[in-house]
C-alpha cells in the first residue's frame, strides 16, 4: 500500500493508474478505523480497480463546542488495517496541506442540511461538502463509498454531486453493527461500560420501529412516538431528535409509503450518537 501526504503525489499516482485503464475508488475517512470503515474498503474493492482512502480529521466540519481536539486518532493502526484489507493508497494530509491559505470558498448544499443533524450542527455540512469536493478534485474517483450510518451525509453528498455534475458515483454501504447491535462509531470509545450498555437502546428502538412498519403501520407520528418512548425509557439517554423522512429528499413524512428513513440522534452521557433505519430500500 502506498502512503502519501501530499496532494501532488496523489494526483501523479492516480493519473498513472488511469493511464493503465484502472478505475479509481475513494473512501474518505477521519481515521480511527473500525469494521464499518473496512466494509467501505471492501465495497470499494468490489466496484473499482484501485482503492484509495483518506484519513483527515477535517477541522471545518466541527463546531466551536465539538470534539475536534479530542477526536480519537491512531494513524499507525489505521495504516495497518487499511493495508491488511487491501487498500492500495492512503492519503494522510496535514491541515496545512488541505487548507494552506485563507479559505474564501465554501461548498454549501441548502435545504436538506437544515434538518436532522444539520439543525443542531450549524455549518457542519458546509465543512463536509467543502472537504469532500476537495477530495473529489484531488482523486478524481470513479466511485466513492460512504457509510449509511450517516444517512443525511449520504443524501447531502448525492445531491451535491447531482447539482454540480461531478463525474463520480456515490455508493452507500450498510451500517455495520457490533454483536450486540450497537452501530460502530469512532465515538463509541468515549462511552463508559455503563454508557455502552445504555447505548443499546438506540438499536432496540429502531428494531421496534421496523417491526411495526413491517406489520403495516403507516403513521409517521406513531413510529416517532414509539421510538421516542423506548429511548426515553433509558435514564442515560437524552434524545436530541427522532425523525421520519423520505430517504432521498429528507422531507418529513406524515404517511409512510414504500420507503422511509427513521433517523435518531441521542446523547448517552456526554457522547452524541446517531443511528437510523432505512426501510423499504436496498443498500
Amino acid at each position: 500500500m502506498i502512503v502519501v501526504e501530499k496532494i501532488s503525489d496523489v494526483r501523479e499516482i492516480v493519473k498513472d493508474r488511469k493511464v493503465q485503464g484502472m478505475s479509481i475508488g475513494l473512501v474518505p475517512t477521519m481515521g480511527y478505523l473500525h469494521e464499518g470503515h473496512l466494509s467501505l474498503i471492501k465495497k470499494a474493492k468490489e466496484n473499482s480497480d484501485f482503492v484509495c482512502a483518506s484519513i483527515f480529521v477535517n477541522p471545518i466540519q466541527f463546531g466551536p463546542n465539538e470534539d475536534y481536539n479530542k477526536y480519537p486518532r491512531d494513524v499507525k493502526r489505521d495504516i495497518k488495517l487499511l493495508e491488511d484489507n487491501g487498500c492500495d493508497l492512503v492519503f494522510i494530509p496535514s491541515v496545512e496541506e488541505m487548507y494552506p491559505n485563507e479559505r474564501l470558498t465554501t461548498v454549501s448544499v441548502r435545504k436538506i442540511t437544515d434538518k436532522l443533524c444539520g439543525a443542531y450542527r450549524p455549518g457542519h455540512f458546509d465543512g463536509v461538502c467543502t472537504v469532500v469536493t476537495k477530495l473529489f478534485n484531488i482523486f478524481t474517483p470513479d466511485i466513492a463509498v460512504f457509510g449509511q450510518k450517516d444517512a443525511q451525509q449520504v443524501a447531502v453528498i448525492k445531491k451535491m454531486v447531482e447539482d454540480l455534475n461531478m463525474p463520480v458515483e456515490i455508493i452507500a454501504s450498510p451500517i455495520v453493527r457490533d454483536e450486540d447491535g450497537l452501530a460502530l462509531s469512532s465515538r463509541n470509545t468515549y462511552l463508559s461500560d455503563g454508557e455502552r450498555r445504555a447505548a443499546l437502546i438506540l438499536n432496540k428502538s429502531l428494531k421496534e420501529a421496523e417491526k411495526i412498519l413491517n406489520d403495516g403501520e403507516k403513521s409517521a407520528e406513531k413510529i416517532i412516538d414509539t421510538v421516542k418512548n423506548i429511548l426515553e425509557s433509558e435514564p442515560l439517554c437524552k434524545v436530541q431528535y427522532v425523525s421520519c423522512v423520505h430517504p432521498d429528499t429528507l422531507e418529513d413524512l406524515s404517511i409512510i409509503g414504500d420507503k422511509a428513513l427513521i433517523a435518531i440522534a441521542c446523547y448517552i452521557g456526554n457522547t452524541r450518537l446517531i443511528d437510523n433505519l432505512l426501510w423499504g430500500v436496498d443498500v
